[in-house]
C-alpha cells in the first residue's frame, strides 16, 4: 500500500512553515530598510509592505519536531515501497516499524497529525504482516492503530477496511487446511469489519458535505 497522501501532508506542512518564516522575514525587512529604503516601499498597511500584518498572524507556528516526524515517516514509507518492489516483505515491515518505534512529538495524547500517521502506519503493517502469513500479528497492529484513531475519521475506517482484508486472508488459509467451519466463522468477522469501515467512511463523507452552519443537521 503506497502512502501518497503522506507526501501531500508533509508538503502542506512544509509550505505552512515557509509561510510563517516569510512573515518573520517581513518584520526583519521593515527594521532593515532605513529611511532611504522606506521611500520606495509600498504604503504602510498595504499587502507586502514592510511591517504589514501577515495573514498568518496569530496562528500557531508549525512545530519543527512535527515536520521532522512527518519527513521521517515519508522516508520510511519510501523504503517500504522499495522493499515491496523487491518482494522483500520482512524488510518492508522493518521500514514501516521505524515510524511506530521511533520518538513521537507532541506528548500524550498525540497531536492529530501524529496520531493519523501512526494509525496509517499500523494499517500498512497489518497488510504487510498478513501478506507474510502472520495474521495474529496483523490483527494486533489493527488494534494498536485503533487506539490512535478513536473518532470517525478516514484513518479509523481504513483500519477496519484492512482488518477485513486480513480476515479474508485468514479465511483463505483456513480453507486450505480444510477448516470450512472456521472459515465461515471468520467470514462473518470480515463482513462485520467491512461494514464498520463503510459506516465510518459514510460519517466522514456526510460530515465533509455539511456546511459550517449545518453542524446541527448531521444525520443520526
Amino acid at each position: 500500500m503506497r502512502r501518497l497522501a503522506l507526501v501531500a501532508m508533509v508538503t502542506a506542512l512544509a509550505a505552512a512553515s515557509f509561510g510563517v518564516a516569510a512573515c518573520a522575514n517581513r518584520q526583519v525587512d521593515a527594521d532593515s530598510l532605513g529611511t532611504a529604503g522606506a521611500a520606495h516601499a509600498p504604503p504602510a498597511g498595504a499587502p507586502g509592505a514592510p511591517g504589514a500584518a501577515c495573514a498568518c498572524a496569530g496562528e500557531a507556528v508549525v512545530d519543527p519536531a512535527l515536520l521532522a516526524f512527518l519527513s521521517r515517516a515519508r522516508a520510511a514509507h519510501h523504503q517500504a515501497d522499495l522493499a515491496e518492489d523487491d518482494k522483500d516483505l520482512p524488510r518492508a515491515v522493518a521500514a514501516v516499524e521505524k515510524i511506530t518505534a521511533g520518538p513521537l512529538p507532541g506528548g500524550t495524547p498525540a497531536p492529530a497529525e501524529v496520531a493519523e500517521v501512526i494509525a496509517d502506519a499500523r494499517a500498512r503493517l497489518a497488510d504487510l504482516e498478513s501478506s507474510s502469513g502472520n495474521i495474529d500479528g496483523a490483527l494486533r497492529e489493527i488494534e494498536a492503530g485503533l487506539t490512535y484513531a478513536v473518532t470517525p475519521t478516514h484513518f479509523r475506517g481504513h483500519l477496519f477496511e484492512v482488518k477485513g482484508i486480513v480476515l479474508e486472508r485468514r479465511i483463505a488459509a483456513l480453507k486450505e487446511k480444510g477448516d470450512t467451519r472456521g472459515a465461515e466463522r471468520v467470514k462473518g468477522e470480515a463482513i462485520t469489519a467491512f461494514n464498520e469501515a463503510i459506516e465510518i467512511q459514510n460519517k466522514v463523507i456526510e460530515g465533509a458535505l455539511l456546511g459550517p452552519g449545518d453542524a446541527g443537521a448531521a444525520p443520526p
